[in-house]
């Protein structure tokens, strides 16, 4: 029996030189469209060089002033220098001299008070003011005025004004309304107990307002159908704020929290002015220390080691704190 032949079909014929040019044309041509000397020529037809000799001025003005004093803080960290006589350098000397100051860890649990109650008494407050001027529709813009009207006054002259209020005397502000309900006077910033909450009570006066108009700006886009909805459901306006409002501010709470940890962190002009670190050490905040080391002991290198180590701090804090809000602020 003779076994089936198989034919085999010789292989196609090379394409003719013309049909491969004209296959890789468009190859060529996205080639050189993708040149770096091609983007390079589309970059300066397009306006590149004008805009580079508009930036550069803002990127060395902005380097200069803001970048430049970075560097030289990381230098004088490592320095002994009251920025009059030479420089000497001392390696890690200054960072031991601060870890080593008792008063350190006495302004470091100060300043964490300090945020502590900022965060409990001024961080709701301007999320519920946002959710009250949001409901006053006719009186949104006058409610809004009032609300940012405190961020308007210079922060020394609020810091001054409330001082006077804190009036130990009978006839301090505060004092003689107790003295209408039939209270003696109180030393509001003479008390070691007091004097913290009084600051974080003037301070969250002071600042409430730029936060209330950003949640009041959030507020505005939200989409009004999710509110409509909930009102033909019956819900009240707790109820709405609980499972609409807050749920769609999530991302900018939690971005304001972070500002407001890092601010509250570095609050130096409260203390500074109302009580000078006092009374017995209890409102010494991290800054004032820093202050001190730098204009009453002339020491700017250890000055400059607690700045850096409290930056560092800082960074540390916010990364981690990102790193575990991500996902429930992007769910």
């Amino acid at each position: 029996m003779e076994e089936p032949v198989t034919v085999t079909a010789p292989p196609a014929a090379d394409a003719s030189p013309a049909s491969r040019s004209a296959a890789t044309a468009p190859e060529r041509a996205a080639r050189r469209r993708g040149s770096p000397l091609a983007a390079l020529t589309r970059w300066a037809r397009g306006g590149g060089p004008a805009t580079l000799l508009m930036f550069v001025p803002l990127l060395l003005a902005f380097g200069y002033f803001a970048w430049w004093p970075i560097v030289q803080s990381l230098v004088l960290a490592f320095q002994h220098t009251d920025l009059i006589t030479e420089p000497t350098w001392v390696g890690l000397s200054n960072f031991q001299r601060v870890l080593a100051d008792p008063l350190l860890w006495t302004a470091l649990g100060n300043t964490a008070w300090f945020a502590v109650l900022a965060l409990v008494i001024g961080f709701p407050l301007p999320i519920l003011m946002a959710v009250v001027m949001a409901e006053l529709r006719r009186s949104r813009q006058i409610s809004s005025v009032l609300a940012y009207l405190p961020v308007i006054i210079p922060p020394v002259v609020s810091v001054l004004l409330w001082k006077q209020f804190y009036d130990p005397s009978e006839t301090g502000l505060f004092n003689t309304v107790l003295g209408w309900l039939g209270i003696p006077p109180v030393g509001w910033l003479q008390d070691p107990g007091l004097a913290m909450p009084s600051m974080v009570v003037q301070s969250t006066w002071a600042t409430a307002g730029t936060a209330t108009i950003i949640y009041l700006a959030a507020l505005m886009s939200i989409r009004t159908e999710l509110y409509d909805a909930a009102e033909v459901d019956g819900a009240s306006i707790l109820q709405r704020t609980w499972h609409i409002t807050l749920p769609q501010l999530r991302s900018m709470i939690l971005l304001m929290l972070l500002l407001q940890i890092i601010g509250t962190m570095q609050v130096f002009t409260e203390p500074f002015v109302m009580t000078g670190g006092g009374p017995e050490n209890r409102t010494v905040t991290l800054l004032m220390l820093v202050y001190n080391y730098a204009f009453l002991s002339g020491d700017f290198g250890k000055a400059t080691a607690l700045s850096l180590l409290l930056a560092v701090a800082l960074s540390l804090v916010s990364a981690v704190y990102l790193r575990l809000t991500r996902k429930w602020s992007e769910s």
